[in-house]
């Protein structure tokens, strides 16, 4: 029998770029946690992080900074990936055949 979870996210559109950021940073720890959710909530902060940052700002006196979207992007993937090997809920993570009893 398959159960349905019903997640919700942990951010809407009203939360300001330093509530999405850190959002980013508490849920980044994932993989040494081994937690399904934070992966989850990791990959909707990225994808917030995504919309929300400007690609480049700049001040009056010329000087500007431009944000690291494609790290963004990766750490994206890398998330979406670990989550897809990880959720054994929806019959992911890795698995080994044993050929313990196995008889010819």
């Amino acid at each position: 029998m398959l159960t349905i979870i019903n997640v919700v996210s942990t951010l809407s559109s009203t939360f300001t770029l330093a509530e999405i950021q850190a959002s980013y940073y508490d849920n980044a720890s994932y993989e040494e946690d081994s937690s399904i959710a934070k992966a989850r909530a990791f990959v909707t902060a990225c994808r917030f992080l995504l919309l929300k940052i400007p690609k480049t700002t700049a001040q009056g006196s010329g000087d500007s900074v431009e944000m690291n979207i494609q790290s963004i992007q990766s750490e994206l993937s890398h998330a979406q990936t670990w989550v897809s090997n990880n959720n054994t809920a929806n019959g992911g993570g890795v698995r080994f055949s044993s050929f313990e009893d196995f008889r010819t």
